[in-house]
This record gives structure tokens, sequence and C-alpha cells, in this order.
């Protein structure tokens, strides 16, 4: 299984983002070629319709619905693995968040990369690697 941050998911449905393409064509390669799993977290949906509904962001935003609708495809497509938190990756996330002294703004990658692990995940899709690398994992960048 290979874990998916948000900003793949953002990038590969953003058409205007111009990693857009690259994602399309990781998405071919890691996923859909091999026939990989992508574990998908409900944390990542979350933050995917927070971001691409905003206006201040993007040019052309996705409406709510658009984005609840992209969402839903996602976490009910077949190469989709869900993967939800658990009490071990909470306390996973905690000590993790000592361990490496992070700050405020590491905690939902934090968090993201402890249901990830708890989950037998090691390989993360991200265009942030330096959010992940410090846990081990091996690192896909669009």
């Amino acid at each position: 299984m290979i874990g998916v941050d948000t900003t793949f998911l953002v990038q590969l449905e953003l058409v205007e983002l111009p990693a857009h393409k690259q994602a399309l064509e990781l998405l071919q390669r890691e996923i859909l070629s091999p026939q990989v799993p992508l574990a998908l977290t409900p944390q990542v949906l979350t933050e995917f319709i927070h971001i691409v509904t905003d206006p201040r962001r993007f040019q052309r935003p996705l409406t709510a619905s658009e984005a609840i609708s992209k969402a839903r495809f996602w976490w009910m497509a077949e190469e989709v693995r869900q993967v939800v938190p658990t009490s071990e990756s909470t306390v996973l996330f905690l000590d993790w968040m000592h361990r490496y002294n992070l700050g405020r703004k590491r905690i939902l990658d934090t968090q993201l990369a402890a249901v990830l692990w708890t989950a037998g995940v090691r390989t993360v899709i991200t265009s942030n690697p330096a959010d992940f690398q410090v846990f081990g994992f091996r690192l896909l960048v669009p």
C-alpha cells in the first residue's frame, strides 16, 4: 500500500496546478499499472475539501458539492484502502510529537503519518517530503 497526502489529491483534481500532469503520471506508474492499493484516511479527505474550495488559493476552486463528490469518489474507489485512526496510531502520534520535538504546525502531518504507519504503509506520495522524512517513509513526489 502507498499512502497519500492531501497535496497529491489536490494536484490530481485541480488541472490549473503546475504539478497536475506529474501527479497523473505518478498515479498511473505507482498505483494503477502495478495495481498497488492507495491508502487513504478520512483526514486527507477533510483537508482536501477544505483546500480545493478555497478561492484565495485557486483561480477556479471547486464548489463544496464538487469537492464532496470527488472526495466520495476517492474514498469508494476500487484502488483505495480506507485507513482509519486507531488507539495504536494515536499513541504513536503522541510519541512522535514528543520524540521529535514537533510543534503545532506538524500536528496534522504527524497524525497522518502515524495512522499510515500503524496500517503498515511505508511509502507516501506527497509534495511536502520534509513533513514525512523524520518518520522513515519512502517518499514519492509528483
